[in-house]
């Protein structure tokens, strides 16, 4: 028993055979994973025996399938190289097989059996085909939000959505799991999937998405970007499953969309105002880019502009003030850093002092010449009277 690959240019001789069958897959949709082959009989072949390859077929593999011949639940041929093949040696050989010899004598050997079994055959040959091309566009979501670990704000609970890519690469495994519990011709992926194991995909995703995050110190918001790393990390939680059961390989995983829910995203907009209060830098920025706003909302209102500098004024001087104290502890706890003071009661050596050091003077703060009021700005936020330069 076996294939033979045929020869180019001897194809033609083959399907001018009239008493052989002709094997091949008929057109399926991307998400057909297995299709058990057409048989199509030779004209003179009246009295073919149904779910039988006779000695001398032809059998066709089209590109990206993978072939195998099951008999009686055994797969006992199998090939992924596309191209068209004969079967050499069929277990029921046709009786127009060969000349008067052998042919006949195991034509008389299988209707032995077929007496034994009732006038039946004894053997029950089929042909599948396995897709072996990617199934991408399959999609995904989070029914309900999903708990994942973000290095910066902590836990979060978030929804998503995306597509994601598969395809076989054990088709002897997913057949030989398959074809028993679903001895149908055509074997869609949803009837091997199911929902319980779309439930478990989900669970697996938030899984495979927590890792890379933490592997790799992103934030919920950049992690669209990681989707190969994500589909690396899902092959290795559905490892069981997808791949030791099925035979079945995540090739690439895309996240169209993460959602924060709304606890969450209180949560993450908290950490970060604390954040911008925290770095001076930040807070200089935002002065910077709240006073042009000021200055320009100020510009295009012609009654009310001197009103907008002192309104203007007034609050660059209460945000001055907060920024001065924020920014003296900053420089205090780096001037401390830098120069390795010694605490309060620490033991060390008093130096001399250095006459010739000189020393600058602190200039005073300006006040109103009105109210007397110190005056951070160009306008005082008391009166609002003019500083004199």
């Amino acid at each position: 028993m076996g294939l033979i690959k045929a020869i180019v240019g001897s194809t033609t001789t083959a399907f001018g055979d009239q008493f052989k069958e002709f094997v091949n897959c008929p057109t399926i949709s991307k998400d057909v994973l297995i299709q058990r082959g057409v048989v199509t009989h030779g004209e003179g072949n009246k009295n073919h025996s149904s779910g039988i390859i006779t000695n001398g077929s032809t059998i066709v593999v089209p590109q990206g399938m993978a072939m195998m011949l099951i008999e009686n639940g055994e797969i006992k041929e199998f090939t992924a190289d596309a191209g068209t093949f004969y079967y050499d040696t069929s277990s029921e050989p046709s009786i127009f097989t060969g000349i008067l010899g052998k042919g006949i004598i195991d034509t008389f050997k299988t209707i032995g059996k077929r007496f034994t079994f009732g006038g039946q055959t004894a053997k029950d040959q089929r042909v599948y085909y396995v897709n072996l091309l990617v199934n991408a566009g399959n999609k995904f979501g989070s029914p309900q939000a999903k708990k994942i670990t973000d290095e910066k704000y902590g836990m979060l609970e978030v929804t998503f959505f995306g597509e994601y890519s598969f395809r076989v690469i054990d088709p002897i495994l997913l057949v030989n799991n398959v074809i028993g519990a679903n001895p149908s011709d055509t074997i869609f992926f949803e009837d091997i999937i199911g929902s319980q194991l779309h439930s478990k995909l989900i669970e697996q995703i938030t899984q495979a998405i927590s890792i890379v995050m933490r592997k790799n110190k992103v934030s919920f918001g950049d992690i669209g970007m990681y989707g190969g790393d994500i589909s690396n990390e899902l092959n290795a939680c559905l490892d069981e499953t997808w791949k030791k059961l099925y035979g079945l390989l995540i090739t690439d995983v895309a996240l169209n969309d993460i959602n924060l829910t709304d606890e969450s995203m209180k949560k993450v907009n908290k950490i970060d105002e604390a954040t911008i209060f925290s770095n001076k830098n930040l807070q200089s920025g935002l002065m910077a880019s709240a006073s042009a706003d000021a200055m320009r909302s100020a510009a295009s209102n012609e009654s009310g502009s001197m009103m907008g500098f002192m309104g203007m004024n007034m609050a660059g001087a209460t945000a001055g003030s907060v920024m001065a104290a924020a920014n003296a502890k900053s420089d205090a706890e780096g001037y401390k850093k830098e120069t390795n003071q010694p605490e309060v009661g620490q033991v060390f050596k008093k130096e001399p002092n250095d006459d010739n050091v000189e020393v600058s003077e602190v200039p005073e703060n300006k006040r109103c010449s009105n109210c007397n009021e110190i005056i951070f700005g160009n306008f005082c936020s008391n009166c609002g009277e003019k500083v004199e330069k």
